[in-house]
């Protein structure tokens, strides 16, 4: 009992030492971002923001003159997109990193089977571009989109975006689930290791470039990423706004011997009409008064345009908070 009492005083103490000076934890109002796998790049997206929230908080020009008005935030590993649109929906995450199909899909009710239909979704920015992969296990003779009938795949957790995605590509190519010799649920954190270990021959991934959990499997034990350029791909990609080809260029790994082609999404920022704006405007202020520092938490972050981030793979409306800020600083 008292070893409990004395690390729940240590974990106390180390948070409030992690509050800025000029902030109690008592006047600060928290929030939470929903995010992905703990390896993904969508959680290094929401400890990103969060970073940037205490940064600004912790300097006097962070706060507004006259009010003690300041923010908190927590980024969870969840189980990505569709989830953290419905955790949004459902009023227990304030903010969340999805892919910028579930986002359509939301606002237009076009998807009601995969992500409940949520008017009042609105976007905060977009983050980066997110090539769907399918990465191959060294010696499993996958070569393409036909080679995968028969073998392990790992198709992803309900409630991710890489699962969401998969089932679109499956539905494109005529398939389900029986296509594969034997079909699993692995979150992203988890499926590299599964590869690896042999208990799959290969999963697919939406992320962006480069990805520690990737590069788990291509760098260390030989996986590679194969191209996608079916005729049912290029009809996708026709028939979708939100879809659009993606190059993952030579050398992105240790395996990555030439480009591959493949398709994608953008990964966005995405909150609720009903979050207040002046959170918005704090959230989006932190993060492009400090996005050389945010561009540096991340590679895949590194050529983050701010012109491009508040319109780019943006399916639903944008925040009154968010925009607010933009024309403050003649972005819009």
């Amino acid at each position: 009992m008292r070893k409990l009492i004395a690390s729940l005083t240590s974990a106390l103490a180390l948070f409030a030492f992690s509050l800025p000076f000029s902030v109690s934890a008592k006047s600060a109002e928290f929030f939470t971002i929903g995010t992905g796998g703990a390896t993904g790049v969508y959680f290094q997206v929401g400890n990103a923001i969060c970073k940037m929230v205490a940064k600004l908080q912790s300097s006097e020009h962070g706060r507004k003159k006259g009010t003690d008005k300041a923010y908190r935030c927590a980024a969870p590993s969840t189980g990505g997109s569709t989830y953290n649109i419905g955790q949004i929906q459902a009023g227990e995450f304030q903010f969340g990193v999805a892919q910028s199909d579930w986002g359509y899909h939301a606002v237009n009710g076009t998807k009601p089977d995969k992500v409940k239909p949520f008017k009042e979704l609105r976007s905060v920015f977009s983050a980066h571009p997110e090539p769907f992969q399918i990465i191959a296990r060294k010696g499993s003779g996958i070569k393409d989109w036909k080679s995968l009938k028969g073998k392990k795949v790992n198709i992803g957790n309900p409630g991710s975006g890489q699962r969401g995605t998969f089932e679109v590509l499956m539905e494109a190519h005529g398939v389900n689930k029986s296509y594969f010799g034997a079909s699993s649920e692995l979150t992203s954190s988890e499926q590299s290791g599964a590869l690896c270990d042999k208990k799959i021959d290969a999963y697919g991934y939406t992320v962006g470039v480069p990805n520690a959990g990737v590069a788990q499997a291509t760098d260390g034990c030989g996986a590679y990423i194969i191209d996608l350029t079916t005729p049912q791909v290029k009809k996708l990609v026709a028939d979708n706004p939100f879809y659009a080809f993606a190059s993952i260029p030579k050398g992105t790994y240790k395996t990555s011997k030439k480009d591959v082609t493949t398709f994608g999404v953008m990964a966005s920022v995405v909150t609720s009409a009903s979050v207040s704006d002046d959170m918005v405007y704090s959230v989006v202020r932190s993060v492009f008064e400090n996005l050389d520092d945010f561009k540096k938490q991340h590679p895949a972050f590194a050529n983050l345009d701010p012109k491009k981030m508040i319109k780019d793979g943006l399916s639903a409306p944008l925040h009154p908070g968010a925009v607010k800020y933009y024309k403050e600083k003649g972005l819009m």
